[in-house]
């Protein structure tokens, strides 16, 4: 579903209007690359490339990442492995970019060897991560020199989403470069929003959408380690509020998770010592590091408007927390061991 933009009765954009069928008006001969395979590069990617009579887009991809543990994967699900990111996007006509932060952007983008300097003029980047408006401003003024247009684009949604094309994508571009993704952005896409007509649009809605989601991961937090502490099953607790008006997107695709973590601290107590598999924490679906990325780039955001974000702030506190402690690399669930942390944790 493609929702419009203003000017009001215009189709987003004043693009054409989408298919019903997202990926069936994907044209066969559309090339795409997709660098970084990463949590969501490489659901995106795999449904890109599957088949249309397997629900995907049945679109020629070629991806590349820097594991090549992660390449074998996509390998297998029919992507077209390159051995550099610069020749995964020679003559592509839109290269989707799946990086963690600005560094590795800067790097991919202008680095050595440059993709940038490898793309066909008129071809675009897709920009799906989240950088903040600043740094999309910036690196689409770069690629302009190239003669390549930016598609401020990040997405929403999750692994599992992204393999579905199920995805919520916001989208700041001008006239050009959305006309040339739009229909790959639709085969990615449940909901596509233009919501400007400019690179850094994009970002600054995803700046509002990270600032809900990073407060609703830590609220779910902090309300299941209270239930715990007041001697409440947290399991029961969990079945509770989702029941009622409490209930969030976050707390129940977290939840669950954030109760394995408990557990592990159960262990801890009863045992004396993690297990070291439950000291990993649980499956890592969303790296913890992501929202200390994320919800600095929203108190920033907030800072230069001149808006305060109190609540917001106390949430980028307890992921700086939780970084702080070794979590970085765990999933984002594993915060609720800043607040409900085992015996003999130090609570610094």
């Amino acid at each position: 579903m493609t929702l419009p933009a203003p000017p009001p009765g215009t189709a987003a954009g004043g693009g054409p209007a989408p298919s019903a069928t997202a990926s069936a008006g994907v044209p066969d001969r559309t090339a795409v690359a997709v660098l970084g395979l990463g949590a969501m590069g490489l659901p995106m990617a795999t449904h890109l490339s599957t088949s249309r009579d397997a629900g995907g887009a049945g679109l020629d991809v070629r991806g590349y990442d820097l594991s090549q543990a992660r390449l074998d994967l996509a390998t297998t699900a029919g992507v077209s492995p390159a051995p550099s990111a610069a020749d995964a996007a020679r003559g592509a006509d839109v290269v989707l970019v799946a990086v963690r932060d600005q560094d590795q952007l800067d790097e991919l983008l202008f680095g050595e060897p440059a993709v940038a300097a490898s793309m066909s003029p008129g071809a675009v980047v897709v920009l799906t991560s989240t950088v903040g408006e600043q740094g999309a401003r910036a690196v689409a003024a770069r690629l302009c020199q190239a003669g390549v247009g930016l598609v401020d684009a990040p997405v929403s949604g999750g692994p599992k989403r992204a393999g579905a094309g199920d995805l919520l994508v916001v989208v700041g571009a001008d006239d050009q470069a959305w006309e040339a993704a739009h229909d790959v952005l639709e085969a990615m896409s449940s909901t596509l929003v233009r919501v400007g007509r400019e690179p850094g649009s994009g970002q600054a809605m995803k700046t509002v959408n990270q600032l809900l989601c990073g407060i609703h991961i830590a609220a779910a937090a902090e309300a299941l380690a209270l239930a715990r502490a007041l001697g409440l099953d947290p399991r029961a607790a969990l079945e509770a509020l989702m029941a009622g008006a409490a209930s969030s997107f976050m707390l129940g695709d977290r939840g669950p998770r954030m109760l394995q973590a408990l557990q592990a601290c159960e262990t801890e107590r009863d045992d004396g010592a993690r297990d070291p598999r439950e000291a990993e924490g649980v499956e890592v679906r969303s790296r913890l590091d992501i929202f200390v990325k994320d919800m600095g780039i929203v108190t920033a955001a907030a800072r230069g408007a001149g808006l305060p974000t109190p609540v917001a702030a106390a949430a980028e506190q307890l992921y700086l927390q939780g970084a702080s402690r070794g979590l970085a690399a765990r999933d984002d669930s594993s915060v609720i061991t800043v607040l409900a942390p085992g015996p003999g944790s130090d609570r610094r």
